[in-house]
């Protein structure tokens, strides 16, 4: 590797990806520079001085860098940063990533990240291009594991590829949905591609990397620390045209996720759920809380909202057309009035309406030619395949 990635591995070594400082002194002076000016201690930050000296009782940055370089390449992976043309651009987004209220430091320091690691064949800027993520609760129900299937199934039908971050729950089966159609997925993991976490995840690991990405900031080796999940699911949010929270508890990391895209103005959208169920709840105040949240249902208003404009638009939701829907006034009255059993006569049914007679006569053959009414006995009897205007065929009402 050229100075310029051990660099930015050493970097990330000694401090925790997205740390603002780091990033901005990397953007003045390049990754080479930024590192030798923080081991010399010529910073003014000194919350940055004081991490170099705590991390350099650890090591040396330079050869821990190496040490990384070569775990990578012996695990088939490859480093990629802002120089190469794989590099995802919508990540420039997290400069300006300002959130609102924001008084801890995972939401303070939401800088662009300096490298990733991968492994898989794809680009990583094209598989992220045409991308959603779909994230959600770790303990989800059978019913969010049911849509977060149907829904990452059927958007790696339509050719997007599906991104979320690999844990239990929404993520697996966003993972696995996209899989089983034979898609693209991309986990963005917390710890290092060598060592994805949950393990029990193993083998769905293993499959990601064959046909698919995994991707992470933090290098070969690197554990799965609690932070670390709130780092990485900034990337989530600005790597991907639209963020899609399937289901999510109250304090879920999920909610975090999509506060992320709200601000960098990207499409984000929830899945409603049962209003008694404690996995929706965060899902649910997503929704109230913030209007450019859209409450979507399936595959057709994801699509609305990250497609192209104008043209992915959704249809609207009707149910089947039935021959009474296109009656006149008129002639539903008079539908409406014929008995399903014992016929009627169309004077009856002419007082019955207040129409004239000869106006009752014209529209019982009207009702009589669309198969609606039998003609029987002199008199006018519904067809019993027919439904009275909201109506179900039992009689009952339609609800």
């Amino acid at each position: 590797m050229d100075e310029d990635r051990l660099a930015r591995i050493a970097l990330t070594w000694l401090f925790e990806p997205g740390t603002r400082a780091v990033f901005r002194l990397v953007r003045q002076v390049g990754a080479v520079g930024a590192l030798r000016r923080l081991l010399a201690g010529k910073v003014p930050d000194q919350r940055l001085r004081a991490t170099v000296e705590s991390r350099l009782a650890a090591g040396d940055p330079w050869q821990v860098a190496l040490t990384a370089a070569e775990q990578t390449e012996r695990l088939g992976a490859r480093l990629v940063t802002p120089a190469d043309p794989e590099w995802p651009t919508r990540l420039l987004s997290l400069d300006k990533l300002s959130l609102p209220g924001a008084d801890r430091r995972v939401d303070q320091e939401t800088a662009p990240p300096l490298c990733f690691w991968v492994r898989g064949a794809w680009s990583l800027g094209e598989a992220l291009q045409r991308s959603v993520a779909v994230v959600g609760s770790r303990a989800a129900t059978p019913y969010g594991l049911h849509v977060a299937t149907e829904i990452a199934f059927g958007l790696a039908e339509r050719g997007w590829a599906v991104v979320s971050g690999g844990a239990f729950g929404i993520d697996a089966a966003a993972h696995r949905g996209a899989l089983n159609a034979g898609g693209l997925t991309v986990a963005v993991l917390a710890c290092g591609v060598d060592r994805p976490y949950p393990m029990g995840n193993t083998a769905l690991f293993d499959r990601i990397a064959d046909v698919g990405l995994l991707v992470s900031e933090w290098p070969p080796g690197a554990e799965p620390l609690r932070p670390r999940f709130l780092i990485r699911n900034r990337v989530i949010a600005a790597a991907t045209a639209g963020t899609l929270v399937v289901e999510a508890a109250a304090r879920s990391g999920a909610t975090q996720t999509l506060r992320r895209a709200i601000a960098m103005e990207r499409p984000s959208m929830v899945v409603p759920g049962p209003v008694t169920s404690a996995m929706s709840v965060g899902a649910h105040e997503l929704l109230r809380e913030y209007p450019e949240a859209r409450l979507v249902t399936g595959v057709p208003h994801i699509l609305e909202e990250v497609g192209r404009i104008g043209a992915d638009l959704a249809p609207p939701v009707r149910g089947p057309d039935r021959p009474q829907d296109a009656l006149d006034d008129e002639s539903a009255l008079i539908l409406e009035s014929v008995p399903r059993r014992g016929p009627l006569g169309p004077d009856v049914l002419a007082a019955r309406t207040g129409l004239d007679l000869r106006t009752a006569l014209r529209k019982l053959s009207l009702l009589e030619q669309l198969g609606l009414v039998l003609r029987r006995d002199g008199g006018y009897t519904l067809a019993p395949a027919a439904t009275r205007p909201g109506r179900a065929p039992s009689g009952q009402p339609v609800r």
